[in-house]
């Protein structure tokens, strides 16, 4: 599907056709970022991605072939991704490498820091009350995304936000209380 239809209201700044857009374009823009999703928070670097994107439309120059905004996008959301890569120093593993890993891990894991278990419960305690109730559903969940959202009263779009907020605060606190990641 061309995209470019909904370029014009995009570009005169219709929030509506926007929404329309990334709709139909998120799924793409989500499967560019799939060999950064083991190192990379994707789903930030998707959500902020589109705000960039919904950002420069005004000043969008379609270059004549298919899907410019798309394209546009693809390249914001993967520029972002690799920025945010290099501030972790790590690399992405291509699928290979994490099956070959799963398969030689076959030793008994680590019995449980019960000094760590300390540190994050105590974390865990001083998130805000919706980040906090996104993080619990995401980690006893039973369902996917959608359906904790809904249980909890949340757009999927809050929710997912609640869940990277309470993640990236309990990394600060551990952090802060000299817990290496």
């Amino acid at each position: 599907m061309n995209h470019d239809l909904f370029l014009p209201g995009i570009i005169a700044g219709d929030a509506r056709t926007f929404g329309i857009w990334m709709a139909s374009c998120e799924p793409t823009v989500r499967l560019s970022l799939r060999s950064f999703a083991s190192v990379v928070d994707t789903e930030a670097v998707l959500q902020e991605s589109l705000l960039r994107v919904w950002q420069v439309a005004p000043r969008f120059i379609p270059d004549g072939r298919d899907n410019g905004l798309l394209r546009l996008a693809i390249r914001i959301a993967r520029n972002l991704a690799v920025s945010e890569l290099r501030k972790t120093r790590a690399r992405p593993a291509e699928a290979e490498q994490i099956e070959d890993a799963l398969a030689e891990d076959d030793a008994p894991p680590a019995p449980p820091d019960p000094m760590l278990r300390r540190h994050i419960a105590n974390c865990c305690e001083k998130l805000p009350q919706r980040p906090r109730e996104a993080f619990d559903a995401r980690l006893h969940a039973e369902g996917d995304d959608d359906d904790l959202a809904t249980k909890l009263g949340m757009t999927l779009n809050t929710f997912l936000q609640n869940f990277t907020r309470a993640r990236k605060m309990i990394a600060d606190c551990l952090k802060r209380a000299g817990v290496a990641l």
